[in-house]
């Protein structure tokens, strides 16, 4: 299918987007870390790492929406999702949505079981990372003890006081270690779609070392680094920690830097897809469009108009004399192309093929 090239026009505005987008993770950092009151410099590769990774995927996000059919199917279903008049019913589909297509899955579920426990267990795997390694990396949260008793860790988040706990209650263990259990987790996944791989033929067949392969060995890089990180400290008295400590490191801001250009986009491009569930309600309900040769309905009328208009977008012709190649109906469709193959048969003096 014909693409539209972006212009020169169409690159600034992507451009001035990811700048946009990463000035305001900067200006988060200094809000959430009270001017850098709370900002602790040795996560300073990290966090510069992830202003990297936001303007890359605000500019990627922003070039991949000035796509003609992204951007009309991405637009038109928010517009319709935000009608005042559906908008309680809309909201609670999202809800459905939202936790059938992120928090279950169930839509990988029907590809397989193997298929949607690694990616199940990779997702909230690096969710539960994120969600501890980000306000940490920009100074959001931070832990103290208390000035009267070391034995209290006392939570603050955006410098105010969220929550303490006792080293030796059963709070401590969880919150010391949660980065741990997020790398089990990515573990568990990554071993499950990699033997899934290995012994998947279509899986073999069509899968590529940088699209398909390296972002796993990314997850796993990170997840048995830290947890190598943990065994130096409780277990081997700092053996290696600091290589391990810099090997960490550089396979966390490698991916930061991956995000944007590799696998990993397909996780900012998914919610997207929600939309589409507004779209094809609506054209469902609405108005259909009547074939222009038999008269039956056979699509919505709301897709078909945006189906020429994204064609004309992108200089597709399909419209002859006053009647359009999509206002026609799949079965007729198939009808016209073999009477327009008889013609050209009949055209060029040729005799018709024998059989039905």
């Amino acid at each position: 299918m014909a693409t539209a090239a972006p212009d020169r026009q169409g690159v600034t505005r992507a451009t001035l987007g990811g700048a946009l987008v990463a000035g305001l993770v900067v200006i988060g950092i200094l809000l959430g870390s009270r001017g850098l009151k709370d900002f602790d410099t040795a996560l300073v590769p990290y966090a510069g790492a992830t202003v990297f990774a936001a303007f890359g995927l605000a500019y990627r996000y922003l070039m991949w929406l000035q796509r003609p059919p992204t951007r009309l199917y991405w637009f038109r279903g928010w517009q319709i999702f935000l009608r005042p008049s559906q908008l309680p019913a809309n909201l609670v589909l999202l809800a459905r949505r939202l936790f059938a297509n992120f928090a279950v899955q169930s839509f990988i579920f029907r590809r397989g079981a193997l298929r949607w426990a690694a990616h199940w267990l990779i997702f909230w795997g690096c969710v539960l990372a994120a969600l501890v390694t980000f306000p940490l990396s920009f100074g959001w949260i931070r832990f103290e003890t208390l000035r009267d008793s070391q034995e209290i860790y006392q939570a603050f988040v955006f410098g105010l006081p969220v929550f303490r706990f006792r080293l030796g209650s059963p709070m401590a263990p969880l919150v010391f270690n949660v980065l741990d259990i997020a790398a089990v987790l990515v573990l568990a996944g990554v071993g499950i779609a990699m033997w899934r791989r290995a012994r998947d033929r279509g899986a073999l067949a069509v899968q590529q070392l940088s699209t398909d392969l390296m972002p796993l060995f990314l997850l796993f890089s990170i997840s048995v680094t830290g947890l190598l990180l943990t065994v130096s400290t409780h277990s081997a008295r700092g053996f290696h920690y600091g290589f391990l400590s810099e090997f960490h490191a550089v396979t966390v801001i490698f991916t930061l830097l991956y995000l944007p250009f590799g696998k990993f986009f397909h996780i900012f491009q998914r919610p997207a897809q929600l939309s589409i569930e507004f779209y094809r309600r609506a054209s469902a309900e609405g108005e259909q469009a009547a074939c222009a040769r038999c008269g039956e309905p056979f699509a919505g009328r709301l897709h078909v108009d945006d189906l020429k208009e994204v064609e004309a977008a992108l200089r597709i012709e399909y419209a002859a004399s006053s009647v359009h190649y999509q206002d026609v109906c799949p079965p007729c469709r198939r009808k016209l192309l073999a009477v327009t193959q008889d013609g050209l048969w009949r055209l060029h003096g040729r005799p018709r093929p024998e059989g039905p």
